[in-house]
């Protein structure tokens, strides 16, 4: 109703983080020979990417994202991303949707800094709704990532971070392209947007 009054997009946030080893799921094979992927090993080389599912009734659905890399070296550097790099990515969803935004993310510490609240409460274009403790299957962005480990990234072995990287916007712009796809991530939630009737007044009333 929130999102309905204002005329904005409802925004589902979340982060993943991808690594060089390889998603494995089902392929074919011959018969009584099992596929075997070769890998060199684990690596520290990762990325982690924060993605905004943006719907609004009417609207086409929008995939808004923004990759991090990162190198796991222990106390050296900042391996997630901090609240200011999640303002910057509703700042940029803001500018390109051109709408006002009510943003649903998890509970996670960084989503609810005193630096990140009080954004939120200086910008009236902005409002914030924290989903339940332990609720994944209710945020689309996590069909995103399982398009991705399912498809792209699936029985990859990568030859380094540089190969990790083409494969992971290559998957991202995939979905972009494909907004039938995003509103599958919605659809599979078991969640539905609604339009908000606006009635008129009757002369007199």
């Amino acid at each position: 109703m929130t999102a309905a009054a204002q005329g904005a997009y409802v925004v589902f946030e979340d982060e993943a983080g991808f690594g060089m080893t390889p998603s494995r799921a089902r392929t074919w094979s011959r018969i009584g020979q099992t596929p075997v992927v070769r890998v060199r090993g684990r690596s520290w080389r990762r990325y982690s990417i924060a993605a905004l599912c943006c719907y609004r009734p009417g609207e086409p659905p929008r995939l808004i994202y923004r990759p991090r890399r990162h190198r796991k070296f222990r106390g050296k550097g900042r391996n997630s991303f901090a609240w200011t790099d999640y303002r910057d990515l509703i700042v940029r969803a803001h500018i390109q949707l051109r709408a006002p935004i009510v943003l649903i993310w998890d509970n996670l510490n960084t989503h609810r800094t005193a630096g990140m609240r009080q954004y939120a409460a200086d910008h009236d274009w902005l409002t914030i709704i924290y989903l339940p403790s332990y609720a994944p299957d209710l945020n689309p962005a996590e069909g995103v990532w399982s398009l991705l480990r399912r498809g792209w990234l699936a029985n990859v072995a990568f030859t380094d971070d540089d190969h990790l990287e083409r494969i992971l916007r290559r998957g991202l712009r995939h979905v972009q392209r494909h907004p039938e796809l995003i509103d599958g991530c919605l659809t599979g939630t078991g969640l539905k947007l609604t339009h908000q009737p606006t009635t008129t007044p009757r002369k007199g009333q």
